[in-house]
């Protein structure tokens, strides 16, 4: 076994969170009196962290102050209902659980809100996810490679025996930065076409599928 540690995105990675994240965006423009986003807006405005998502789903316009007041409704309304709808993706659970029996390290590192990380994996994902970050004050979110270094340090990792796997050009460009190799997923938020002309080649169409990749790596 050539890689160790297998890096996650979370969102449109292991976990379907589009629809709780819609609700809890729609709830938070409902009670600033904007218009509603539809999921394939939502989307396609995922990938850069809460408050980037709502700055793209708000009014044009709108000043930095209601920003910064939507997105603290956002994250307290998103904190409390995480996982009404948000499930793992069909095959997740399986492929790490066989990752875990083969000896690799897992790590999740996410744009989404640290407390929200930390409560998704310990609901979905106990005993299988050895460590796990998401965005915090005062470090980068991906695509820097902050996250990504917190988790190879963590598990004693050097970037050529890892791997990062993700559905969205974000990932390609933080697996880059990061200087490890990508594996891309074709089932989450974006679309195989769209990632492909960001410069990704290394795609996925079934969890397992990752398991015949690290086998050649």
């Amino acid at each position: 076994m050539k890689k160790k540690l297998l890096i996650f995105d979370m969102d449109g990675t292991i976990l379907d969170t589009l629809e709780d994240l819609t609700d809890a965006m729609n709830h938070t423009l409902e009670c600033h009196n904007m218009p509603k986003r539809t999921i394939e807006e939502v989307r396609t405005f995922v990938g850069n962290g809460i408050l980037k998502l709502v700055e793209r789903s708000a009014v044009a316009g709108t000043d930095a102050e209601k920003i910064a007041q939507m997105f603290a409704d956002m994250k307290a309304y998103y904190q409390l209902h995480c996982y009404d709808k948000t499930k793992p993706y069909d095959g997740i659970i399986e492929l790490m659980k066989e990752l875990r029996e083969k000896g690799y390290g897992i790590a999740v590192v996410s744009n989404k809100a640290d407390a929200a990380v930390q409560e998704l994996c310990q609901k979905f994902f106990t005993g299988l996810v050895d460590y796990a970050v998401g965005e915090q004050e005062g470090i980068a979110r991906k695509p820097a490679a902050d996250m990504v270094y917190m988790a190879m340090k963590q598990m004693q990792t050097r970037p050529e025996d890892a791997v990062y796997i993700g559905d969205s050009e974000v990932d390609f460009a933080t697996a880059n930065n990061s200087e490890i190799d990508s594996i891309i997923v074709t089932w989450g938020f974006r679309d195989e076409a769209f990632l492909r002309a960001q410069g990704a080649n290394l795609f996925v169409n079934k969890p397992m599928e990752i398991l015949d990749i690290l086998a050649q790596k």
